[in-house]
């Protein structure tokens, strides 16, 4: 089953998180130092918030599945959906493994396709191919 993904980049972590607990009515399951994620089932959305360095608001939005068959057909869509596609394959990024692909729609807000496969302890290492995909300008890049 899929799961929307939405991740918006938060100036102060503890404030963001205060607003969405209460907003969500549920504390997030994953809390670091720059950032938060609740895995919520009503909407069936995993929300994340990181305070590293990017302009406040939508970072992304994305498609998490739960298995590799989905995670196949989510990048056919992909590519029926035309543009630049970023396959990054397995990466660390937001204290997660995972295997992801990327994609900007045309109102040029980044799409994530991803398959989680485990935690990490660090939050990621960057990712650049010369596209304009959010998570190359903030999401997995070193904290400033």
């Amino acid at each position: 089953m899929k799961r929307m993904h939405v991740h918006v980049s938060v100036e102060n972590i503890d404030s963001a998180i205060g607003f969405y607990s209460a907003l969500f009515a549920t504390k997030p399951v994953v809390v670091k130092s720059d950032y938060a994620k609740w895995m919520l089932d009503d909407p069936r959305v995993n929300f994340a918030i990181s305070a590293r360095g990017g302009s406040p608001g939508l970072d992304h939005l994305g498609i998490q599945v739960e298995s590799d068959d989905e995670l196949r057909d989510v990048y056919g869509r992909l590519r029926e959906a035309g543009g630049n596609i970023i396959e990054q394959g397995k990466t660390t990024c937001c204290y997660a493994k995972s295997e992801k692909s990327w994609i900007d729609d045309p109102a040029g807000i980044s799409w994530e396709a991803f398959f989680t496969t485990g935690e990490n302890t660090n939050y990621g290492t960057s990712f650049e191919k010369g596209a304009r995909i959010a998570h190359a300008k903030a999401c997995c890049g070193p904290q400033s």
